[in-house]
């Protein structure tokens, strides 16, 4: 089971640790797609991200689970888990084609606004005047980020946002999941899903990958997606949502490293300002979350 383990200074901080390895993790992966889809299909890349993270997995977790690798208790939202990431894979790396890392990540990180939104709106939870003060602030740094009729904007950005709330929801199904199936099967499922549904249309418009180079990168993706979706799974048997969000923002650091190191791109102001928002009205609604739950 993944239940959460006693709420202790060391195992805050092993949460901590795990959270800052999956968003190297994540910003090596983003990195490492952006570049492929610039020479292979994106169906064909998004399926051999699934393909080797099946592969990585099975091959790193059967030895010491054993054929409890393979037992779920909730197949239908396994399904549609999985359905949810092959989905939410493939618009990120189709945007990654026209967009900056920065952009890219700076969008993806609306995603505890939504959730906040989607509380209310699905499971009914309230939120006080503080917290819909937050999600509007949120909402407007996106748009600064978006720029919507400028020079700077490109249709893209809206692929990225579809994905923002397709991983809202997802984050609200794995919390669900969480407590029935142990997080290294459910990154499993979620893997091996999109390697069969994907296979037919990835195998018709195959590329043969020209060089070693390009291979190395196909599995690095595969292994840091895989490794770093368990690692999110595994920190949060250690810490609560409200401890570990605040150092998911990480990840914007290291994708805006990326896109400078790797393709010469740096982010122009808008997209720093309306990150920067983003991320603010982000971490005070982790704040207030975090205060909730000390009062409770």
């Amino acid at each position: 089971m993944s239940q959460l383990r006693s709420n202790t200074a060391r195992n805050r901080q092993i949460g901590i640790a795990l959270v800052t390895v999956t968003t190297l993790l994540f910003a090596v992966l983003d990195t490492s797609a952006k570049w492929l889809v610039q020479t292979l299909p994106v169906l064909q890349v998004v399926w051999l991200r699934f393909v080797f993270h099946t592969i990585l997995t099975t091959a790193i977790f059967m030895p010491s689970m054993g054929p409890d690798l393979f037992k779920i208790k909730n197949p239908s939202l396994q399904f549609l888990r999985g359905l949810m990431l092959a989905l939410m894979t493939g618009l990120n790396f189709y945007a990654l084609q026209f967009l900056q890392l920065a952009e890219v990540g700076a969008v993806q990180f609306s995603v505890p606004i939504l959730i906040a939104l989607i509380s209310a709106w699905l499971l009914h939870e309230k939120l006080d005047a503080k917290r819909w003060l937050a999600i509007c602030v949120g909402f407007a740094g996106v748009l600064i980020i978006i720029r919507p009729g400028s020079h700077g904007f490109h249709p893209a950005i809206f692929l990225s946002i579809i994905n923002a709330f397709l991983y809202a929801a997802f984050n609200l199904m794995t919390r669900r999941l969480a407590g029935s199936d142990h997080p290294i099967s459910t990154q499993l499922v979620s893997a091996a899903v999109p390697s069969l549904l994907l296979a037919p249309m990835a195998l018709w418009q195959w590329q043969m990958p020209s060089d070693w180079f390009t291979w190395s990168l196909i599995v690095l993706t595969g292994l840091a997606g895989g490794l770093g979706h368990t690692a999110t799974a595994l920190a949060h048997r250690y810490a609560t949502a409200a401890v570990l969000g605040p150092f998911l923002y990480q990840q914007i650091i290291y994708m805006t490293l990326g896109g400078w190191l790797v393709f010469g791109q740096i982010p122009d102001s808008a997209v720093v300002i309306g990150a920067c928002v983003v991320v603010m009205s982000g971490l005070y609604l982790l704040w207030h979350e975090f205060k909730l739950q000390k009062s409770e």
